[in-house]
């Protein structure tokens, strides 16, 4: 009978242990290996690549295109201001964008007789779901002609879009911060 007892206790023993150490390795997290960052000569290739493929060559094309020199003259103003992130005075021209653009909540505004397009990505209710407030609540009270003060650290042009666009993360009006771009804790 003692015997019989050990036998069970000792499978027992075994097959928890198996289980346990499974749990464990299922909930450990691979370590993500970061690929090494490209060198020039592949960054060179991979775009001689891209410049192949169809929207490659439309993008090309769209460059030369009147409306793409356009958007690029647009950018090369503004561009000082972005790289250092100083203070722009916009106006807002516009509370809504282009027709058929998915670029979240956004606005056109018009810096230095140049327009375009000011986005803040999609809109979500905050943190605080007590709260039922929005994040960028104080930026749907803006009208149109409201002059504002934008700070951004990027902007892009892209075929689709007349205009380049402004990555909205920081807007002031009349010395008072309406947004502020949250920056992530995790630095991603």
């Amino acid at each position: 009978m003692k015997k019989i007892l050990y036998v069970l206790i000792l499978s027992l023993v075994v097959v928890s242990g198996a289980v346990f150490a499974n749990r464990i390795t299922k909930n450990e997290t691979p370590k993500k290996s970061m690929p090494k960052p490209l060198s020039a000569a592949e960054r060179k290739a991979a775009l001689k690549k891209w410049e192949a493929t169809p929207d490659g060559v439309l993008y090309k094309k769209w460059q030369v295109s009147p409306a793409g020199q356009k958007v690029h003259s647009s950018v090369t103003k503004i561009s000082k201001s972005v790289i250092e992130y100083t203070n722009m005075e916009a106006v807002v021209t516009s509370l809504s964008l282009p027709p058929d653009s998915r670029l979240g909540f956004g606005m056109m505004v018009n810096i230095n007789g140049d327009d375009y397009i000011l986005v803040f990505g999609p809109e979500r209710v905050g943190t605080n779901i007590l709260s039922f407030k929005y994040e960028f609540e104080q930026l749907h009270q803006l009208k149109v002609n409201d002059k504002i003060i934008i700070r951004s650290h990027h902007i892009s042009q892209a075929p689709k879009y007349s205009y380049p666009i402004i990555a909205g993360d920081y807007v002031e009006k009349d010395g008072k911060i309406l947004y502020k771009r949250e920056v992530n804790k995790d630095g991603c």
